[in-house]
């Protein structure tokens, strides 16, 4: 085994004032979870991702969890990737199965072992989703593509799994190729975005506005002669529903209510921009 050692700063996100920091440059954090048997090159996707080095030796014990600011399509997004130290097969898996909002699961080209192995990890992922409440997107990465003239494992094998699954589909090299594996990383970002997205828009939001309305009550059967009838007003309250946009098209304004009849302060409305009050 060779000596080196690779150390992989993990690094705050730098504080920045409020009156300086626009909505866009929000880090919002991805976590993505590195799985596979022992030999596969987890590490070494990791470390390309992270450094553009390429190491061949790690300790197989070690596991580790890293951090990157990246931005995604102009976006910042706070890249955290757990490398994961399982030997054959998936051990513990409830410290990734919680923790990741999307996998990597990684086999080496030229070790068909390797490739069966990772059917277990997709196993025992599609379990977890599929009690989830939300979906987490996972990655089949077929690695060592420069050892192509050793391969044991086809593409067409690696895409017919994949699809199995559900699960995108990449073959790259983290000896030879950063831009593949960077790509596969922010797609990864991109795919978790999106998820989130889609599950925002299915939760329907809504407002709800209280109206007062008058309602005259007859006056007293009988009256006095001394006195002038009288007359009671009962208020009640009517509920209107009106449905929220996706958070991405509205913006939060807060209005001043005009209807109060009383000398009681105006109650304050909280609303999306762009819906009328009826």
């Amino acid at each position: 085994m060779c000596g080196c050692q690779v150390t992989v700063s993990c690094q705050e996100v730098p504080w920045r004032s409020s009156s300086n920091l626009k909505p866009e440059d929000v880090f919002h954090e991805c976590n993505v979870a590195i799985l596979g048997c022992q030999g596969s090159g987890k590490s070494a996707l990791t470390v390309k991702f992270l450094t553009k080095r390429f190491i061949s030796e790690y300790d197989p014990n070690l596991e580790d969890t890293y951090a990157s600011e990246e931005v995604v399509d102009q976006q910042p997004v706070l890249l955290k990737v757990m490398d994961t130290a399982d030997q054959d097969v998936p051990v513990s898996c409830e410290r990734y199965l919680n923790w990741a909002s999307a996998f990597m699961v990684v086999y080496s080209i030229d070790n068909r072992k390797s490739f069966e192995g990772s059917q277990q990890y997709l196993d025992i992922i599609a379990l977890h989703l599929k009690n989830a409440q939300h979906e987490s997107p996972v990655f089949l990465v077929g690695n060592k593509l420069d050892m192509e003239q050793y391969r044991q494992v086809t593409k067409a094998e690696g895409i017919s799994l994949a699809s199995k699954y559900g699960s995108s589909f990449y073959e790259v090299s983290a000896c030879l190729d950063f831009e593949s594996v960077q790509h596969m990383f922010h797609e990864a970002v991109r795919e978790v975005r999106r998820e989130m997205e889609r599950h925002m828009a299915v939760r329907p939001l809504f407002i709800i506005e209280e109206k007062p309305s008058l309602h005259l009550v007859p006056p007293a059967a009988m009256a006095s002669k001394h006195s002038l009838a009288s007359c009671t007003y009962n208020t009640l309250s009517t509920v209107n529903f009106k449905e929220i946009p996706s958070v991405a098209q509205a913006k939060l304004v807060t209005v001043k209510s005009s209807r109060a009849q009383s000398k009681r302060k105006a109650p304050t409305l909280t609303l999306l921009k762009g819906f009328k009050i009826f």
